[in-house]
């Protein structure tokens, strides 16, 4: 069994990675997100990447990254805790911080088979000129209505979790 940690990798360590994974055969698929309050949501999105292919690389953006698109409040876990959040789901093969504004870098570097991402994103999918080019496919993933983690953030704040317990 796989440790938490052993699935935590860097950018470089995971690019050795996926040269293993192509030799073997083995189709990676890659998505990505701040994945800050893990909820269902997050979980149902992270298995259906998952079966799109044979190994699933999570692409987390860092807390400078997340502070940068979603403001100083956020996040609410720092990336430490957001990572191993991930690496514990059975369905993540690897997790990997990036501190770009956007994974497409990242997704140059390992060139996934799949790239995943939800459906309100179709309007721009970070690195799809790069998978398409190198004979990958984009997979737009459904949304579960009503949960994010912006709506439990004000849920949390509706009922009086702001203040100090």
């Amino acid at each position: 069994m796989r440790t938490i940690e052993s699935k935590i990798l860097t950018r470089a360590a995971m690019a050795a990675e996926r040269e293993r994974l192509r030799q073997a055969g083995r189709k990676l698929v890659f998505t990505n997100g701040s994945f800050d309050l893990l909820h269902d949501g997050h979980a149902t999105y992270l298995q259906f990447a998952r079966e799109q292919g044979d190994a699933l690389i999570v692409g987390l953006n860092s807390d400078a990254s997340v502070r940068r698109y979603k403001g100083p409040q956020r996040p609410i876990l720092e990336q430490a805790h957001r990572a191993r959040l991930l690496a514990a789901l059975e369905m993540v093969d690897y997790v990997v911080i990036f501190d770009e504004d956007e994974p497409r870098e990242l997704i140059a570097a390992l060139l996934p088979d799949v790239l995943v991402k939800a459906e309100d994103w179709a309007h721009y999918v970070s690195g799809r000129d790069v998978v398409e080019a190198h004979g990958g496919r984009v997979v737009l993933a459904p949304m579960v209505k009503d949960l994010s983690t912006s709506e439990l953030i004000r849920r949390i704040r509706a009922a009086g979790g702001d203040r100090e317990a």
